[in-house]
């Protein structure tokens, strides 16, 4: 199975309880189905990537990172590269290489917490974002990357303070979706 087509498997499965969530959902089907290359940076007219919040349930955390190019600090995650073989691929891998927490960082079940739609101002016209959330073990250690300004763990109600929408609606899906067990 090629990355696209599991792209295109994981949004089908995708329940995002939301009409605007379904409606987006929509619109990467539409989008894969039109790009054949939608999963790459190499096309213009937008991508999908890949993301996951890493969150402490236990201390009530999530660690975000200070992105170095858009100076926001958001959830970990990326483009897609070609050793990625699933969405999940991605996502993980961009969360262990941005987190610096190489073991023990794990997904949460039931695949991606929410879709997220922005433009890129300069680089393509949209990125298609698939967030996940990921769970920190408990004596995770962070290490900021080359791609991050700073990397900081905030308490849940911190994080409207530093971050926009987008971060604070995934946190709440995600402690959503926690709290459903």
């Amino acid at each position: 199975m090629t990355l696209h087509d599991d792209a295109v498997l994981v949004l089908k499965e995708f329940d995002g309880r939301s009409e605007e969530q379904a409606a987006l959902r929509q619109v990467y089907l539409d989008h894969l189905a039109a790009h054949p290359d939608g999963m790459w940076k190499a096309c213009t007219g937008g991508h999908l990537t890949g993301s996951a919040l890493v969150v402490d349930p236990e201390g009530g955390r999530v660690l975000l990172t200070l992105h170095r190019k858009l100076g926001m600090w958001l959830q970990m995650g990326g483009h897609c590269e070609p050793g990625d073989t699933a969405l999940t691929a991605t996502a993980l891998r961009e969360a262990r290489e941005e987190s610096g927490i190489a073991a023990g960082l794990t997904l949460l079940p039931g695949g991606p917490v929410r879709l997220d739609r922005h433009a890129i101002p300069g680089l393509c016209a949209w990125h298609l974002d698939v967030q996940y959330a990921a769970i920190a073990p408990p004596d995770a250690v962070a290490a900021i990357s080359d791609e991050s300004l700073d990397l900081r763990w905030f308490r849940y109600a911190e994080v409207p303070e530093v971050a926009d929408a987008s971060v604070v609606r995934l946190l709440d899906a995600t402690r959503e979706r926690l709290a459903a067990g």
